[in-house]
Parts: structure tokens; sequence; C-alpha cells
């Protein structure tokens, strides 16, 4: 067979051309494509915590601000759904419905709820300020603060393609979740383009924590059993075997994000104490929104300063409820409620936690009970992502 021999220079001046149109159909095409380094125009926040751990209170910081739309605990679902698992395993699955969420996504919602919806039909849905007002719900504005009763009674026959209309309206996306227990399972959400996504990692001194859980015993028995992964038996954790994986997950979430952190996770993961926030709650509040692209409206600062200088502690059927406390009473409560015997049950099975979170142990029922010993230990002005603290000081 005759071969067609082709000079070496019309070779390349044909490659020149085919490059140099690729490169120009490259550079017309990518004009019309979003940059990959542009971050989305939505910020997205994940207020990470734990049940019982004052996160109720901190998601409704957020979900009245008027820039906000928010959701507490969507993944509910899935572990209502799948209860048969444990929270490992539905790692994932929280994962993809929190991502979808983010992404004013609401069809994720389809798997876990295939009836026709209304509002009312999404697992606490009253406590979203977003839901409660336009275009949601009519009968609020962004800018009221809105309550749970209120919104219950207006708002919940509106259709459940609300939720995903509404989001799409706002500047920030923020989730409040309790069903992470591994900071690494979020690295694919830290580093999807499509998410601009930030942490705020809520803890709270675990004995605290306790007596909270002890209001609330039955209500957290079927999620206490996912943690423990009893294939859906009932679980009421009286020798504290939750407590124990909740303050482990915590100091994990912790030491992941600030023992040698991934490059990605810069600027982008905030630890707050609870402790910190009841004691000085504007300038706490100010440090998260700063962290969230945020500004404090007037009108959220005497809402804030209401609603944490109440009477008292608030009662047992109020457990879920955000109402006006004596916020600072609310965090020393556990002192004069617990048994000594219980504290050092607490203290044992989460001695790691309460040393690196940054709380003081008690070796007596005479310091539990003495509230001029503060148990809070102090951190250095500024140093609100405790990216430098040395827990063996």
């Amino acid at each position: 067979m005759a071969r067609i021999r082709i000079p070496s220079t019309i070779v390349i001046i044909f490659v020149t051309v085919q490059t140099g149109f690729l490169l120009f159909m490259y550079a017309r095409y990518s004009s019309f494509m979003p940059q990959s380094e542009e971050k989305p125009s939505q910020v997205h926040i994940l207020i990470l915590s734990s049940w019982r751990s004052g996160s109720s209170f901190v998601g409704q910081l957020f979900s009245q601000h008027p820039s906000v739309f928010y959701l507490m605990e969507p993944a509910w679902h899935v572990w209502v759904t799948m209860y048969q698992n444990s929270a490992k395993v539905l790692h994932m699955a929280v994962r993809d419905l929190v991502r979808s969420v983010f992404l004013c996504d609401m069809s994720v919602f389809d798997a876990y709820m295939p009836w026709k919806r209304n509002l009312s039909d999404l697992f606490q849905w009253a406590a979203s300020r977003a839901l409660c007002s336009a275009p949601a719900c009519d009968s609020f504005q962004r800018t009221d603060i809105t309550s749970e009763m209120a919104c219950k009674t207006l708002c919940g026959r509106y259709p459940f393609s609300k939720v995903e209309e509404a989001c799409k309206t706002y500047s920030h996306v923020v989730i409040k979740e309790v069903r992470f227990f591994d900071l690494k399972v979020l690295y694919p959400l830290l580093t999807d383009p499509s998410l601009n996504l930030k942490i705020i990692h809520l803890v709270r001194d675990p004995r605290a924590v306790v007596k909270s859980r002890e209001q609330s015993v039955k209500a957290l028995a079927r999620d206490n059993g996912i943690v423990l992964s009893t294939n859906g038996t009932k679980v009421e954790d009286s020798k504290y075997k939750v407590m124990q994986e909740v303050c482990r997950s915590h100091v994990q979430i912790y030491e992941t994000a600030t023992l040698k952190p991934p490059n990605f996770l810069k600027d982008r993961y905030l630890m707050v104490r609870f402790e910190d926030l009841v004691r000085d709650p504007l300038s706490e509040i100010s440090e998260m929104y700063k962290f969230a692209d945020l500004t404090l409206t007037p009108r959220l600062k005497s809402w804030i300063y209401n609603i944490t200088h109440g009477q008292g502690p608030g009662k047992k059927k109020e457990a879920f409820k955000i109402t006006s406390r004596d916020a600072v009473s609310v965090s020393q409560a556990w002192r004069n409620v617990l048994s000594f015997q219980k504290v050092k049950k607490i203290q044992e099975v989460c001695k790691g936690a309460i040393n690196i979170l940054g709380y003081q142990l008690v070796d007596s029922e005479k310091e539990q009970r003495d509230l001029t010993l503060d148990l809070v230990l102090p951190r250095r002005q500024n140093q609100f992502s405790w990216s430098s603290f040395n827990p063996k000081h």
C-alpha cells in the first residue's frame, strides 16, 4: 500500500492551528461558565453540636436574622426513617440531605416523606423564622421576631414547595445538626465548590448536658439506640454510654479541626462554649455573626437581651422550647441538681472532653456546690477558634 508523506512543517502548522482553535473555543466556553474559584452566592453555616447543649438557642440566634434561612435538625427525618441503623452507617445519608438543603434542593425529602406535604410535615419547621414569613407564609415580615406558637397557628398549612422557594431568596442558609459524630465525614462538603461552608462547633459542660438530658429521657430514647447501635431498641442511657460517645465525638471534632487541620478548614471552623455565650451574649454572638458574615441588628440585640435575662431556669415542659430564662442560672443548675455520685460518674466517662474543652473537674461535693468556684476555665481574649489551645496547661 502506498504511503502519503506529509511534510513536517505542514504537521506543525496544522497542530498549531488546531491548538489555537481549541484554546479559543475553551476561552469562549469558559467565559459562560462559573469560575470554580468564585464562591457561591450563598453562605452556608452548619451549627454542629449534640443534644441538650444549647444548640436550639444558638439556632434561634441565627433563625431570627432577616438574612438567614434556617432549618433545625432536618436529618431527624433520616434517623426516624432508618432507625434500625447506627449513627455511623447513617452519616452519609445525613450528609447528603444536609448538602441538598444547603443548595435549596428540597426534593431530598421525597425519600423520607413520600406523601403530599405541607410545611407542618417538616421537623420543627416553626422554629424557622424564614418559614413563618414571606415568601413561605404571608403572616409575618422578615424583620419580625417570630414565635413557634404563632407560626404553627398561622402557617402550617402552606404547601411544602414554599420551603425551597423561600430558601432560594436568602443570602445565608443555616442548619443546626446533632447527628454528626466525626468531622471528617464533612470533608466532602467543605471541599465542595458549590458550597461556601463554615462550621460553628457548639459545646457545653458534659455535666450540664446530663442534667438537661434527664428532663428529656423518653424523647431521647430512640436516638440513644441509634448512637449505641441497638438495632432499633430504645435506650435510656442510665449508664452514660451515649454521653461517652457524645464526649468522644466532641474531642474528635475539636482535635481534627485544630491539631494539624487540612488547609480547607482555615477560617471555616469556630468552637463556641455555651457557658461563654450565656455569660456575655452580645460579645459572643457578635463574634459568631462576624464569622458568618452577618450583622447584628438593634432589634436582634434587644431580643437577645430579653431572652437571656428572664426569671429562673425554665420549666421541664419547656425543655425543647426557646423561652426567656436566666441563662447563667441554667448553665449552673447541674451543680445543685445532680448528686455528687452522678457527677463523679460523668467525669469518669467524659474526663477527656471536660479537660480539653476547658472545664474544671470537681473532687468533692463541697466543690460542686460552691458556686463561687468557677468551673469554666478562662480563655484568652480573641482566641475564639481556640486554634492554639493546649489542653495540658
